[in-house]
């Protein structure tokens, strides 16, 4: 179905859906490098008009990667709730718009709604969405999950904290996880990019991770970033997993190249699921995602990159994890430029995630060859924190030493919750309160030399 839009004396004309999505994207390297992004603004602003004017009921019947071809299309279109769907049906996606910002589009209509919106009606109304636009109607979604504590109530952020080291070094991990705890952090998940694939070396992180959530009753959970197949090998040895990772794409051929595929990512869950670690509930995955590895996977199939980022998120919902998080600029300045791009990608996806009832994070970071700095991330991590993000990232200095990439520090989080009047996660705030980290109003209290915590970092170090 071609689409044609007349901006003074001049017709635009777009052959179909993808085409307009993609020409209507705000501009991105990746999608430049791709060959798909609109070749000026003019053209730009035709297909955002022209967008506005589809019916949302058109993403139903024109698939943006071909059904015969893709599981993940697939799983959206066999999947979508039609009665979910049916109050927004007849609208248009500049009409979608102008109820997501209405007084209409209130939390518990937007949690009805989730199952009846495809990630491509997400990433169309993002489109034609301002920065503000954004950030107010990803406020308005409420995803909450549970584990071991309670993520994503309102008026929370969370934080992962990330002791990654070079050499999988357990004492080095082991201060980064003091730290970490004694600023407050950790709520999220204390999760580790392991520097090895290694199975032993991986089974020791966990059980030095389970070690100090057990003997000092952490109500938080752990995960070592590792593939998925290594995680369920773990699992059938008896090592202490709580949250199964993997990285996921939009795309088949994009999760193909991360070497899993639904099945795959079914049987972890139901592995995870089954060890029951959860005490207050079980979502039990952690998905992380990223805008440009379809095209990076050369399994994009024209289609943008901030769409097939929406269709991870429709992946993601399916296994009920308790974490989803874009890397938002950690691929590279070959698919999100300068820090405006990766300002607007943050943004979108948060919003597109939380629409679809995924419980969002977003790790605001850039690689060190980006066009941006720090306060760009500054920035980033303001917007997110007034948009109502799950959780963001706490790395020593906001500089993760085994990944080699910048984010933001434990300091970071008490900026923002400072700002913004952010609490942790209930238990977790109890608990900080119960071992004098932090006061009942959730401040950092002076830090004790003697501090108990101090000593599992000695038995590491012995």
């Amino acid at each position: 179905m071609a689409f044609i839009h007349r901006v003074g004396a001049k017709s635009y004309a777009f052959a179909d859906l993808k085409e307009l999505m993609a020409k209507a994207t705000p501009p991105r390297s990746g999608d430049m490098l791709a060959g798909i992004a609109a070749a000026s603004a003019e053209e730009n602003v035709a297909a955002k008009m022209c967008l506005a004017e589809v019916p949302l009921k058109a993403f139903l019947s024109e698939a943006l990667v071909p059904y015969e071809a893709d599981e993940v299309t697939r799983l959206i279109l066999d999947g979508h709730d039609r009665a979910a769907f049916a109050p927004v049906s007849a609208l248009t996606v500049g009409d979608f718009r102008d109820f997501l910002l209405s007084d209409a589009a209130t939390p518990q209509a937007l949690a009805a709604l989730a199952p009846g919106l495809t990630p491509e009606m997400a990433a169309a109304v993002s489109k034609i969405m301002r920065n503000q636009d954004l950030i107010l109607a990803a406020r308005k979604c409420r995803v909450v999950t549970r584990f071991r504590n309670t993520i994503g109530l309102p008026g929370t952020m969370a934080v992962r904290l990330q002791p990654n080291h070079p050499t999988d070094d357990a004492a080095g991990v082991s201060a980064v996880i003091l730290d970490g705890l004694l600023y407050g952090c950790g709520d999220a998940v204390i999760g580790i990019n392991p520097a090895s694939d290694s199975l032993p070396v991986i089974d020791r992180l966990l059980k030095l991770m389970d070690e100090v959530i057990r003997r000092f009753d952490i109500p938080t959970q752990s995960c070592v970033l590792t593939h998925v197949t290594s995680s369920i090998a773990l699992m059938n040895r008896g090592a202490p997993v709580d949250l199964v990772f993997q990285s996921i794409a939009g795309t088949e051929g994009a999760n193909r190249s991360f070497g899993v595929d639904l099945s795959v990512l079914k049987e972890g869950t139901d592995a995870a699921r089954a060890l029951k670690r959860g005490t207050v509930g079980q979502n039990a995955m952690y998905f992380e995602t990223g805008q440009g590895s379809a095209l990076s996977a050369g399994a994009h199939h024209g289609v943008d990159q901030q769409t097939l980022e929406a269709r991870a998120y429709g992946v993601a919902r399916v296994f009920e994890p308790l974490l989803v998080n874009t890397v938002v600029g950690f691929i590279g300045p070959e698919y999100l430029y300068d820090g405006k791009q990766i300002i607007r990608a943050g943004l979108e996806d948060h919003f597109c995630g939380k629409l679809l009832g995924v419980p969002l994070g977003v790790d605001v970071c850039y690689t060190n060859h980006a066009e941006a700095d720090q306060d760009d991330m500054d920035t980033l991590l303001t917007l997110l924190g007034a948009a109502g993000v799950t959780y963001v990232m706490g790395i020593p200095g906001s500089d993760d030493v085994m990944l080699n990439y910048q984010s933001t520090s434990f300091h970071d989080a008490l900026y923002v919750r400072e700002v913004l009047g952010l609490k942790r996660a209930p238990e977790f705030e109890a608990w900080l309160e119960k071992m004098g980290i932090a006061g009942a109003d959730g401040r950092l209290l002076p830090a004790d030399a003697h501090h108990p915590l101090l000593g599992f970092v000695a038995d590491q170090a012995a």
